[in-house]
């Protein structure tokens, strides 16, 4: 024992003092702000406080506000800068993200109480798929189990599913045939989408069946750098990517660096041959029906009905009558060519390099440590999550409906979903006020929108079923988890999942069904075109978004806001090629559709032209068109929603220590939901890949095309907030 210690100070790093020295200050400032907004409170009391509302929640809300603004700046300038500058000069963005905002906030807590849920000692009466999910969290935080086995038991499977030429010189390729190799990767559980996406999916002009669908694939790097051909950056990191992972396998680097540049030549090829998002965004054009017997007469080198047969359980084969959707016929035939050229050795060596990649996070620290310096490329993340959170994303992934319930079962309160049914009542009720008023609409479309609006199904919080043991018990029966091998159980529950979602072909469709809403845990919201519903988890049910005790004006801003934004993506770009039935189907009179297209266009070309600063990059319009249409949308029906509201019930108090009138604070709600500080490297990423705008864009577009916003900051004609042209599609 050392007679001497130094001091605690001394003991730390440099990093931990100056994140010390940070978090110490971040507290003396907090501190300051609170005893500022209470004597500034107190001052107001003593004025008149019949409208101050000083509950618990009011003042912590007051608080929060109060935080991330900067009134430093003009609102009629820059309302996100006035709403979220200070958020943005104080917040730090910790090592293992690339961002900081309030989904990572709220996402933190929802990681921290699903944790303590799978940490729980289980009891007899626990049901079964309660203790699966607890003892694969157990087999992925297990670390020292993968250190020592995780890349023997990797290099065992990928001989067992027929080889990585990279890694050997005694392939042969007169035993290889890329049809039977995706057999042993589907019996295994692996993803089998490498060439072609192959799944089970409701027929969008008659969706009350389902068929087979094939599309074009997901890529290992996304599309829209490899298009960009070898000489992108983000292309040559991949590239190294692969040569080094295949070198940790066992690969000679000489070797790898010639056979993998042919493999990512291949993979660019398929990029090129794939359709962009923004092509995409015609359906149509992605319905084209033809039974297997007519892929095998078009595409006579690939098939087909082996390829499908594999790929569907056993329990559920077919033949060459089956109607199949194809997505992309172009795809379908460049690749035909493709596979038929290219050597057998680099279709083998680019299956398995898909393979590895899906395993890397699977495997030890060494592998997993070049794949960290991969994302920094991509996205500028420091360090990989704590291995616990790695843990909770990977099994709610994997098990996310089991997830589900014990998070509802001990976290949500029944009465924030009375609260937010209330709101999404009055938010549909005046889009369809709005539908009745607008100008551009001739008289059928119009009924045709409104009966749409009338039939938008609900799915608020979570479903009933989720509380039902039997229920979730028989829809993991079968299921099996050993808690010493972590990555044969990964793919134990995959193959089960993809068994239960392609033997769903037979099935008859329940568009409200449980199983397909049945993912409360996580902090997001959905619009489904094909069932015409609206989903907000449980998740998004907290934290900035939604409290039952904050004033009305807080939660319409926030949450109605995001209501607003799906009911709005049924009739976007995308969302108004479907009918209210769920079915591809063109309802629009030509006059009507082409004055819809006029809007969406001035939407689109207004975002053209905004540039993000720190990348100097200009958004992509098109891409972003749909949720574009529905953040204007969306914010602008919660605001007549809530004056709506407000017509009916008394006058709501103000925030304390705050000087704004309750639709001012509505604004302020509307905008602090997208606060956020990001890498460099992730806006790039997102202006790149992504179809929704940067959150600054989220606010500063909406708000400037909104004359109520401008009303109410008494932002004068011509000023930032409130120029001359506006856009308005909804």
């Amino acid at each position: 024992m050392p007679l001497r210690q130094d001091s605690w100070w001394k003991r730390k790093t440099k990093l931990e003092r100056k994140l010390i020295v940070v978090a110490f200050g971040s507290l003396l400032l907090a501190s300051f702000l609170s005893v500022s907004l209470i004597c500034h409170t107190i001052h107001s009391t003593f004025l008149g406080s019949d409208d101050i509302c000083l509950t618990r929640e009011c003042v912590q809300t007051a608080g929060e506000v109060f935080r991330n603004m900067d009134e430093s700046v003009n609102p009629c300038d820059d309302f996100y800068r006035f709403a979220c500058g200070n958020y943005i000069k104080h917040s730090l963005i910790s090592n293992d993200k690339t961002f900081a905002n309030t989904f990572t906030v709220i996402n933190d807590l929802l990681q921290e109480q699903i944790k303590i849920a799978l940490e729980e000692k289980s009891c007899r009466r626990e049901p079964k798929p309660f203790q699966t999910v607890k003892k694969y969290y157990r087999a992925c935080k297990n670390k020292s189990l993968a250190e020592k086995y995780g890349l023997d038991i990797a290099k065992k499977l990928l001989s067992d599913i027929g080889g990585w030429p990279v890694l050997s010189d005694d392939w042969e390729d007169f035993s290889f045939d890329w049809i039977s190799n995706l057999k042993a990767l589907r019996d295994t559980g692996l993803s089998v989408n490498c060439f072609l996406d192959v799944s089970v999916g409701l027929d969008f002009k008659r969706s009350t069946r389902r068929l087979i669908q094939i599309d074009q694939p997901g890529l290992g790097l996304s599309r829209e750098y490899l298009v960009k051909g070898i000489n992108d950056k983000i292309v040559k990191a991949y590239y190294e990517y692969m040569v080094d992972i295949a070198q940790m396998f066992g690969a000679e680097r000489k070797k790898a660096r010639q056979e993998l540049l042919e493999t990512l030549k291949f993979e660019i090829r398929l990029a090129n041959f794939s359709l962009s998002q923004e092509d995409r965004r015609n359906i149509s054009s992605l319905y084209n029906l033809l039974t297997i017997q007519e892929l095998e007469n078009k595409y006579k080198n690939i098939p087909w009905l082996d390829l499908i047969n594999i790929i569907m359980p056993t329990s559920v084969q077919v033949n060459r009558s089956q109607p199949v959707l194809v997505g992309v016929p172009y795809f379908l035939g460049a690749f035909e060519k493709l596979i038929c050229e290219t050597p057998k050795r680099v279709q083998a060596n680019y299956i398995m390099w898909r393979v590895v990649k899906d395993l890397i996070s699977y495997l030890n620290q060494e592998v997993r440590d070049r794949e960290l310096i991969f994302k920094h490329a991509i996205n500028g993340i420091q360090e990989s999550p704590p291995r616990w959170k790695e843990c909770i994303d990977e099994t709610t992934s994997l098990l996310p409906i089991v997830i589900g319930a014990m998070y509802v079962r001990k976290y949500f309160h029944v009465d924030a979903k009375t609260n937010a049914l209330e709101m999404v009542k009055y938010i549909k009720e005046q889009f369809k006020d709005l539908l009745r008023s607008i100008e551009w609409m001739d008289a059928e479309t119009r009924k045709s929108a409104l009966d749409k609006a009338n039939t938008i199904v609900d799915h608020i919080a979570y479903p009933d079923e989720l509380l039902d043991d039997g229920k979730i018990s028989q829809l993991y029966d079968g299921l099996e988890v050993d808690e010493t091998q972590f990555l044969y159980s990964a793919l134990n529950i995959s193959k089960f999942a993809m068994d239960y979602t392609m033997s769903r072909l037979i099935e008859p469709v329940n568009k409200t069904d449980w199983r397909e809403h049945g993912f409360p845990a996580q902090v997001n919201a959905f619009y489904h075109p094909l069932e015409n519903s609206i989903t907000f988890p449980a998740g998004i049910l907290q934290g900035v978004f939604f409290h039952k005790d904050r004033p009305r004006y807080m939660n319409f801003g926030a949450v109605g806001s995001v209501i607003g934004h799906e009911i709005t993506h049924g009739f976007d770009d995308t969302g108004r090629q479907f009918d209210k039935n769920g079915n591809l189907v063109n309802w629009w009179k030509e006059e009507t559709k082409t004055k819809f297209l006029e809007k969406a266009q001035c939407i689109i070309k207004q975002y053209n032209n905004y540039t993000v600063p720190e990348v100097k990059m200009k958004l992509n319009g098109v891409r972003t068109q749909g949720e574009n249409i529905a953040d204007n949308g969306g914010v602008k029906q919660a605001y007549l929603a809530y004056k709506k509201w407000q017509r009916s019930n008394p006058p709501e108090p103000k925030l304390p220590g705050l000087k704004y009138e309750p639709r001012q604070l509505f604004w302020v709600s509307a905008a602090q939901i997208w606060c956020s500080k990001h890498r460099p490297e992730a806006i790039a990423l997102q202006v790149t890949v992504d179809a929704h705008s940067p959150a600054e864009f989220r606010v500063l577009g909406p708000f400037s095309n909104s004359e109520f916003f401008a009303k109410d900051f008494h932002c004068p004609k011509g000023s930032k907030m409130n120029p001359e042209h506006k856009c308005s599609v909804w």
